[in-house]
C-alpha cells in the first residue's frame, strides 16, 4: 500500500556536480554559485528592526508567561548594550563570555558583541551546572581570558563563578547576585545611552570579523575554541536560503530548547530565524524526565512552523504526540518540516513521526536532516529533497566542496568553502592538523551515496571514521550504523550503546539502560527502586536477549552481530567527556572509562550480569 503524500515545500532543485579524482575519491559541489552574503549578521537584524518592528523575535517564560522581545525592541536594546561593551573597550583579546542556558538577555548580549565586533562565546551551561569539578569551564576562560562573564541568575551560577579564576572579568547578572562575587547588573548595561561609539564599531564589522568562539571537545581533550567569523555564519544562512526558499514564503516559528553553546542551536537555528524574521520561543524544556514536560506545556501554546531536535529529543516527545490528540494538532497544524541532528535517527523513531503526522494532518510532514560540524558553522550538505529513510545527510550547499577520500574501506568526508573555520583559539598546533594540503577540513566523518547510480539522492552519514575499529578477524566493525540498530532493537530497553570488539573475536555491547523505558516492563516495582536492580530484572534482561537475537537474525555477519551485552546503570559522565549536553555518546571516551566493564564482557569465565546471545 502507498503511503500518504508528503506536505509541499519550495525546495531547491536535487542536483549535485561531482568531479571524480584518480584515486577513486571524488568532490562534490552544488551546481549554483553562492549568492551574496552581506556583511555582517547586525545587518539581519537592523532589516527586520526596520521593516516589521512590532514582530515578535524572541519570547521567554517569566513567572510562568511569555515575556516577548520584538524585533525593534531588540535592536534598541542591542545598541545601547553594545554601548556599553565598547565603553569596556572589549575586544578579541577581552571577549565576552556567557555561561547560562538559552535567555532573552543572552541573545541580546551575544548579538550586541557580534555588533559591535567583540566575539561573544557561549559555554555549554552543563560545565558550570552538572560538572563537579568545573574542570572544563576552568580550561575555557583561561583560554578566552574574558573581559566580561555573565551568568543569568547569579545564585545558579554562583558556585561555578568561585570555582574559576576570573583575573579580573567583570560579571554581569541578570538576577540573583550570588554572595562574595563583585557583579554588575543587566539592567546597568541595558540602561547605556548608545552613542557614536557603537556606530562606529558596527561600521567595522566585515566578513572576516571574528562573531564567535564556539568550544567542541574530542574524545579525550580538553575543549578547543573554534572561531566562527562573520564570514562563516552569512555563508551558511545564504546556503540554507539557496536550498529552502520556502523560508521567505510565511513567518518561520521555532519553540527550541538547542543551545546556543552549540552550532546547531546557535547558528543554524538562530541565525535562520534571525535571517528570516522569524519568532524564536526559548523552549525551557529539555528531552528528560521533569523537563519534557515544560516542552511539552510550550508546544501546547505555540505552533511552530519548524522543529529541530536531536534523536533523544523526538525520542521523548513521541508519546506525547502520539496519546494526546490537543498537543498533537498543535504541535503539527503549521508545520513544514521536522528537523533531526546531532546524531544518527533510529529509522522507528522516523516511522513513528511519520505515523504520528499522518494521524494529525492527513499528511506526512516532511523529515529532512543536515551534516556539518562546528568548524562549518554547521551547514554543509542539507536534505532539499523528498527521503523515506533515516541517515540521508543531503547534499553540499552552495559555496561548499565536499570531498570523498577512500579511507580504511569507507569515504571519508572533508569541506572546504566560506563556511569553514580559519582555526582554532590560540591553538595554531591543532589549526595545521585539521587541514590537508588542498585545504580542505578533515571532519573525522565518512559517507556514501544512497544510491551510487544516483548521486543527486544524496549522501548517507557512514560514521565516525575514528570510532570503527577491526575485530580479530580483520573485519572492520562500523559503529555508527551498528549502534542505531542496537538501540531501534533495544526498545524500550536502551538509551544508548557502546559497541566493544576492538582486537576481540566479537562483537559486544555495553548498554546505557533508558530508565523508563526499563520500568515499563516492571510496573510494580517502587519508583524508588535503584535502576541497577531494575536492570537486574528478569524481564529486563529478557527483553535484551530477545534484542541480541534479532540483531543476529538481520546480521550480514560478525561485523554486525552482536554476541553479549551488559546492561549499565551508571549513566554517562559529561566530566569524563562520556556525553554531550545535546545527548550524544562519545563511544571512545566511554571505552577508556569503562575498560573494566569491557573486561567483564569478555571475562573467560562468563560474568553472570552478562547477556549472551543464545
Amino acid at each position: 500500500m502507498s503511503k500518504p503524500a508528503f506536505n509541499r515545500l519550495n525546495f531547491a532543485e536535487a542536483a549535485v556536480e561531482v568531479e571524480p579524482h584518480a584515486d577513486g575519491g571524488m568532490v562534490l559541489r552544488s551546481p549554483q554559485p553562492l549568492g551574496a552574503i552581506g556583511r555582517c549578521v547586525g545587518e539581519w537584524l537592523e532589516h527586520w528592526s526596520s521593516v516589521a518592528p512590532e514582530r515578535v523575535f524572541l519570547a521567554e517564560r517569566r513567572n510562568g508567561e511569555w515575556y516577548k522581545v520584538t524585533y525593534g525592541a531588540a535592536l534598541a536594546a542591542v545598541r545601547c548594550l553594545g554601548q556599553a561593551l565598547v565603553n569596556r573597550q572589549l575586544s578579541p583579546q577581552r571577549p565576552v563570555a556567557i555561561l547560562s542556558d538559552n535567555g532573552v538577555d543572552h541573545a541580546l548580549l551575544m548579538l550586541a558583541a557580534m555588533h559591535v565586533g567583540v566575539p561573544a562565546a557561549p559555554v555549554s551551561a552543563a560545565y558550570s551546572l552538572i560538572s563537579k569539578d568545573h574542570g572544563k569551564l576552568k580550561h575555557i576562560l583561561e583560554v578566552l581570558e574574558p573581559g566580561l562573564v555573565f551568568a543569568a541568575d547569579g545564585a545558579r551560577f554562583g558556585a561555578a563563578l568561585k570555582a574559576v579564576d576570573l583575573k579580573g572579568a567583570e560579571v554581569v547578572v541578570s538576577t540573583n547576585p550570588p554572595d562574595e562575587i563583585r557583579t554588575t547588573a543587566f539592567a546597568d548595561l541595558l540602561a547605556t545611552q548608545a552613542a557614536a561609539g557603537v556606530d562606529a564599531a558596527f561600521a567595522a564589522v566585515g566578513p572576516d570579523t571574528i562573531a564567535k568562539i564556539l568550544f567542541t571537545s574530542g574524545s579525550t581533550d580538553l575543549p578547543k575554541g573554534v572561531v566562527n567569523t562573520q564570514r562563516m555564519l552569512l555563508a551558511n544562512q545564504q546556503a540554507i536560503f539557496q536550498l529552502w526558499p520556502f523560508l521567505a514564503e510565511k513567518t518561520p516559528t521555532i519553540v527550541d530548547w538547542l543551545p546556543w553553546s552549540h552550532t546547531f542551536g546557535g547558528n543554524h537555528n538562530f541565525n535562520m530565524m534571525l535571517r528570516h524574521g522569524g519568532a524564536i520561543w526559548i523552549d525551557d524544556g529539555k528531552p528528560m524526565p521533569g523537563l519534557i514536560e515544560k516542552t511539552v506545556a510550550n508546544l501546547r501554546e505555540v505552533s511552530p512552523t519548524l522543529y529541530f531536535n536531536v534523536p533523544r529529543g523526538f525520542d521523548v516527545l513521541l508519546p506525547y504526540l502520539e496519546r494526546d490528540e490537543s498537543l498533537r494538532w498543535s504541535f503539527f497544524r503549521d508545520l513544514d518540516l521536522i528537523f533531526y541532528a546531532g546524531a544518527a535517527l533510529p529509522q522507528n523513531l522516523w516511522e513513528r513521526l511519520e505515523d504520528v503526522s499522518v494521524v494529525a494532518r492527513g499528511e506526512r510532514v516532511r523529515l529532512v536532516s543536515a551534516w556539518g560540524s562546528t568548524e562549518t558553522a554547521p551547514m554543509v550538505t542539507s536534505v532539499h529533497f523528498e527521503i523515506e529513510r533515516a541517515g540521508v545527510i543531503g547534499l553540499p550547499g552552495p559555496g561548499s566542496e565536499l570531498k570523498l577520500v577512500p579511507n580504511g574501506g569507507k569515504m571519508e568526508l572533508r569541506v572546504r568553502g566560506p563556511n569553514v573555520t580559519p582555526g582554532y583559539w590560540k591553538r595554531d598546533d591543532l589549526t595545521r592538523a585539521a587541514f590537508d594540503a588542498e585545504g580542505y577540513y578533515c571532519i573525522g566523518d565518512a559517507g556514501r551515496f544512497a544510491n551510487p547510480d544516483e548521486p543527486a539522492h544524496g549522501i548517507e552519514f557512514d560514521g565516525r571514521i575514528a570510532e570503527d575499529f577491526k575485530l580479530m578477524s580483520g573485519t572492520w566493525v562500523h559503529v555508527g550504523g551498528l549502534r542505531v540498530r542496537v538501540i531501534a532493537a533495544g526498545a524500550p530497553v536502551v538509551q544508548d550503546a557502546v559497541i566493544t570488539g576492538h582486537n576481540r573475536e566479537d562483537i559486544g555491547l555495553l548498554i546505557f539502560a533508558s530508565d523508563p523505558g526499563c520500568r515499563s516492563l516492571c510496573p510494580e516495582l517502587s519508583a524508588d527502586t535503584p535502576l541497577a536492580h531494575v536492570t537486574a530484572d528478569p524481564r529486563v534482561r529478557a527483553k535484551m536477549a530477545e534484542a541480541l537475537a534479532r540483531l543476529a537474525a538481520e546480521a550480514t555477519g560478525g561485523s554486525n552481530r552482536p554476541t553479549r551485552a551488559l546492561l549499565m546503570s551508571e549513566p554517562p559522565s559529561i566530566d569524563a567527556n562520556e556525553i554531550t549536553d545535546k545527548g550524544y555518546i562519545n563511544q571512545r571516551a566511554a571505552l577508556l572509562r569503562r575498560a573494566d566493564l569491557v573486561d567483564r564482557l569478555y571475562a573467560a569465565s562468563p560474568d553472570p550480569d552478562v547477556i549472551l546471545l543464545k
